[in-house]
C-alpha cells in the first residue's frame, strides 16, 4: 500500500519545517489508488497537504477555548489531495481560458529536448527573438528553428535574452550540475528567526486565521496555492498584481477567498501604497524573482523595519544559492532540468519527455509555504520571534525524485459528485463547484468566504479587521 510512502514524505517535510515529531502521530493519510506517474505523486500531494493541515492544527491549539480538542486526528484524503493538484474548480456552463500559450511546449533539438515557457508576454518575446521569428509565429514555425540548436546552447540563449527555457537532463546529470548540487546542500525550508515585539494577533476558535492579514505578492502557481489555503482558514488575503499582469488560465482556480488589487510598484505612488499595506500586514507571501524586491528598496531588512514581527514567506524556482539562484523558472521547467521528465519518458517507454500528470512541484511547495507560515505564526503567538522562511520548487523536487511509484498501484477512482463541496460558487466568470477540502482538522471550519475574482477587482487597501 502507498500509505507508508506518504507518511515517510510527510515526516521529511515536517522535519524540514522544524515541527515537533510527536505531532506526526496526529496525522492520518488515507485513500487508495494513485495518479499515473513514474513517481509517487499522490503520496507527495497527501504529504504536503498533511503537513499544512498539521501546522494549522498546531496553531488552532493555541487559541482560547480549545480545551477538549484532545488528540483528535488530522485527516487527509490522498485521492482528493491528488485531484486538487490538478484543479479544484468545476465550471458550470463555461470554460477557463487555456493554461498555456501556443509557443509553450517541448521541442526536439539537435541533441535532445528543450522546453520553452512563453505564457508571459516578455518571455514569449524573448524566445521569438532568439529564434529569429516574428511575434505572431507559433509552435509549427518554432520547431524547425529549435531543431537547429544544441539544447544547452538554446537554453542559455533564451535565458540571456530574458526568457524561460530548460533542456531535459537526467537525474544524475542534475545531481552533478552546479545548481543541482547546490540544492542538495540546502534545507527544504530556509528559516531565520529574529526577535520581535509581542504579536498583535492571536488565533481564534473555529476559524483560526480570522483577523489575520496576509499580503500576497505571488504569481503562478505555488504562492497562490499557499495563500488560498490561508484564506480557507479565515485569513484576509489581499493579492497585489502589476497593472499589466494576468494569469487568465489559473486566476479562477487560485483567486478564491481573496481580494485582488493592482499597484505599480515601479512608480513612487504605487510603491508607497504597497509599503503602507505591508506596514499593516501580519504575513507577507511573495514569489518574485530573487532580487526584485531588493531593487525596490524592499529587501528583507527593510521589510522587517517597515513591519516589525512580520512573518515573511517567499518562493523561488531554483533555490537560494548556486549559479541559477536568480534565474526565472516554473514547475514544468524544473521537471525538465532535474530529471523528472526524463525518468517519466523512460518509465513509459515514450519518445518524448513525460512530465508529471499535475504540476505537483507547484502545489506541494505551495502547501509547504502555507505550513511554513502557520508554523511561524505559532512561534509569534508563543513569543518566540518573527520568522523568515524561503522555499524553492527545485528543492521540493529532490523529495519527489527519491520516491518512485510503488509497483502495481491502481488508479484513483473516477471523479464523482460526492467529491464536490455543497453549494455553487458565483465566480467572476460564471457559476462553479469546488472540490471538497482534502483535509479535516478537528475544531476547524475550512471554507472560502469570497468567490474567485478577477485580478484588480478590489481596491488596494485593507478592510477593517474582523474577529
Amino acid at each position: 500500500m502507498p500509505a507508508p510512502t506518504a507518511h515517510a514524505l510527510a515526516a521529511a517535510m515536517w522535519a524540514g519545517l522544524d515541527g515537533d515529531p510527536d505531532r506526526l502521530r496526529r496525522l492520518r493519510l488515507h485513500g487508495d489508488g494513485a495518479l499515473d506517474s513514474a513517481f509517487a505523486v499522490s503520496d507527495f500531494a497527501a504529504a504536503a497537504v498533511g503537513v499544512a493541515a498539521l501546522a494549522a492544527d498546531e496553531l488552532a491549539a493555541l487559541a482560547p477555548a480549545t480545551a477538549g480538542r484532545g488528540d483528535a486526528t488530522v485527516e487527509v484524503d490522498r485521492r482528493l489531495a491528488a485531484m486538487g493538484f490538478g484543479s479544484t474548480l468545476r465550471p458550470i456552463g463555461w470554460q477557463p481560458p487555456p493554461l498555456r500559450d501556443a509557443l509553450t511546449g517541448d521541442y526536439a533539438t539537435r541533441d535532445g529536448w528543450i522546453r520553452l515557457h512563453a505564457n508571459a508576454r516578455p518571455h514569449r518575446d524573448a524566445a521569438y527573438r532568439v529564434l529569429g521569428l516574428p511575434a505572431d509565429a507559433g509552435a509549427a514555425q518554432a520547431a524547425p528553428r529549435v531543431a537547429q540548436w544544441q539544447a544547452d546552447a538554446l537554453e542559455q540563449a533564451v535565458v540571456d535574452a530574458g526568457g524561460c527555457a530548460a533542456c531535459m537532463r537526467t537525474t544524475q546529470a542534475w545531481r552533478e550540475h552546479p545548481q543541482g548540487a547546490a540544492l542538495l546542500r540546502q534545507p527544504l525550508v530556509l528559516r531565520e528567526t529574529s526577535s520581535a515585539p509581542p504579536a498583535r494577533w492571536s488565533p481564534g476558535p473555529g476559524r483560526p486565521l480570522r483577523g489575520l492579514r496576509v499580503l500576497d505578492l505571488t504569481r503562478v502557481l505555488a504562492g497562490p496555492v499557499a495563500t488560498r489555503m490561508l484564506a480557507a482558514l479565515g485569513a484576509t488575503v489581499l493579492r497585489i498584481d502589476a497593472p499589466d499582469w494576468d494569469e487568465p488560465g489559473v486566476v479562477p482556480e487560485v483567486s478564491v477567498g481573496k481580494l485582488c488589487a493592482r499597484l505599480d510598484l515601479k512608480t513612487p505612488h504605487g510603491l508607497q501604497d504597497f509599503i503602507e499595506l505591508l506596514a499593516h500586514a501580519d504575513v507577507f507571501v511573495h514569489g518574485l524573482r530573487p532580487g526584485a524586491l531588493d531593487a525596490l528598496g524592499l529587501d528583507a531588512a527593510a521589510r522587517a523595519r517597515i513591519r516589525p514581527g512580520l512573518v515573511d514567506v517567499s518562493l523561488d524556482a531554483w533555490g537560494w544559492d548556486g549559479p541559477w539562484a536568480r534565474r526565472r523558472g516554473f514547475d514544468s521547467l524544473v521537471q525538465m532540468s532535474c530529471g523528472i521528465a526524463d525518468a517519466g519518458m523512460r518509465w513509459r517507454g515514450a519518445a518524448r519527455p513525460v512530465p508529471l500528470p499535475v504540476q505537483a512541484l507547484d502545489h506541494a511547495t505551495g502547501y509547504l509555504m502555507a505550513a511554513a507560515a502557520l508554523r511561524a505564526l505559532c512561534l509569534r503567538v508563543r513569543g518566540d520571534g518573527a520568522t523568515r522562511a524561503r522555499l524553492s520548487l527545485a528543492r521540493s523536487a529532490w523529495l519527489l525524485l527519491g520516491e518512485p511509484q510503488p509497483a502495481q498501484v491502481s488508479p484513483h477512482a473516477a471523479p464523482c459528485d460526492e467529491d464536490l463541496a455543497e453549494g455553487v460558487e458565483h465566480t467572476a466568470w460564471g457559476p462553479a463547484r469546488r472540490l471538497r477540502m482534502p483535509w479535516r482538522i478537528p475544531g476547524i471550519e475550512s471554507r472560502w468566504e469570497l468567490p474567485a475574482a478577477a485580478l484588480g477587482s478590489s481596491p488596494a487597501r485593507w478592510p477593517a479587521r474582523s474577529g
